[in-house]
């Protein structure tokens, strides 16, 4: 899985605008978390680039860079969670869900809604 690191607040618009040619996730990870690892982990190990093709996933490190969390809740009117995975889609937050309720399954189902994955 190639992720595209997201460490700078200034890059929310540059996420708003690819959103509207082509679905992005953003992984909010925290480095300190069992959790977010299992979760990150389960991801991983499962993302297929074949199927995932058309999304661009942005991974952000919440603990080195929490005030670019903070500012993903604000722009995209999501409430803060750990580990944390949006799909933006049109500029909008489509989808979010956290902990062990992030699954490639559940992720891939949510964009096959968008007509952009198998």
């Amino acid at each position: 899985m190639k992720w595209n690191v997201l460490n700078n607040s200034t890059q929310l618009e540059e996420i708003k605008r690819l959103s509207e040619q082509q679905p992005v996730i953003v992984f909010k990870h925290s480095t300190r978390c069992s959790i977010s690892a299992t979760a990150l982990n389960r991801l991983e190990r499962n993302w297929k680039e074949e199927e995932m093709a058309a999304v661009k996933p942005y991974f952000l490190d919440l603990l080195s860079y929490r005030p670019v969390s903070n500012a993903v809740a604000q722009a995209f009117d999501v409430y803060h969670q750990s580990p944390q995975i949006l799909v933006i889609h049109k500029g909008n937050c489509v989808y979010h869900t956290s902990h062990m309720d992030i699954s490639y399954p559940g992720l891939k189902a949510q964009l096959a809604q968008l007509d952009v994955a198998a």
